[in-house]
């Protein structure tokens, strides 16, 4: 009789361990379920007030006059930069409140992928702030040359507001990224590669094969029977 209590007994202890493992785990489970139901909200609480608020400031506004939004809508994105400002944040709070629930699950490594993501936002969202003022003083800078040249009686006014204006765009997006750390140090040594062959090409140009057309185009900006604006 004590041999086959013994043998039940043995038979049953797996069966305890997995029940009391589940008495652990339940409690955990539900508490990490409740932790996200209410991240989910407070997500959705958050991206409605921040997309009311940058509406109420007139940050679309902005956005618009930058050229963001135009470039949102040509790359078939059916959103302005107010709403992806409103998705990040939305996915910050829902992040932030999946690593509290694999927290309390004990998910060790799942929290720290996690964490690893959530330290990487805060510079998404100044990456994103840096394009948005950047391009729309790039704008700026490009109608300021453009009526500052007209003013003075330029032909290619048009031509150079638009260069100042890109160039203004393509300073812009390395400081986003290499605030994002990206490419690093690859990006801007290209860059700068690119931008000295560009200068050596003018250089020739002007110095070797294009005297006349190089005069011709001084003579255009700059004629010499115009009065200097005063």
């Amino acid at each position: 009789m004590m041999a086959v209590i013994e043998n039940v007994n043995v038979l049953l202890e797996p069966l305890r361990a997995v029940l009391t493992e589940m008495g652990i785990f339940l409690p955990r489970l539900a508490v990490a379920l409740v932790v996200v139901i209410i991240g989910w909200g407070l997500a959705k609480l958050v991206r409605f007030t921040l997309v009311r608020a940058l509406r109420a400031i007139n940050f679309n506004v902005l956005t618009e006059r930058a050229g963001v939004d135009r470039f949102l809508a040509q790359g078939g994105i059916e959103i302005d930069a107010v709403e992806i400002f409103g998705l990040v944040f939305y996915w910050t709070v829902i992040l932030l409140a999946l690593i509290v629930a694999f927290n309390s699950l004990g998910l060790d490594y799942i929290t720290d992928l996690l964490t690893r993501v959530a330290l990487f936002v805060p510079r998404l969202i100044v990456a994103m702030l840096i394009l948005v003022f950047g391009a729309y003083f790039g704008r700026f800078m490009g109608n300021t040359v453009t009526a500052w040249c007209r003013g003075a009686g330029m032909q290619d006014a048009e031509l150079l507001g638009g260069l100042a204006h890109y160039a203004i765009v393509v300073f812009v997006v390395l400081i986003v990224l290499d605030q994002m750390q990206v490419g690093g140090d690859i990006i801007r040594q290209s860059f700068l590669i690119v931008l000295g062959g560009v200068v050596l090409a003018l250089a020739l140009a002007f110095g070797l094969g294009g005297q006349r057309w190089a005069a011709d185009l001084l003579e255009r900006w700059f004629p010499r029977d115009r009065q200097p604006p005063r």
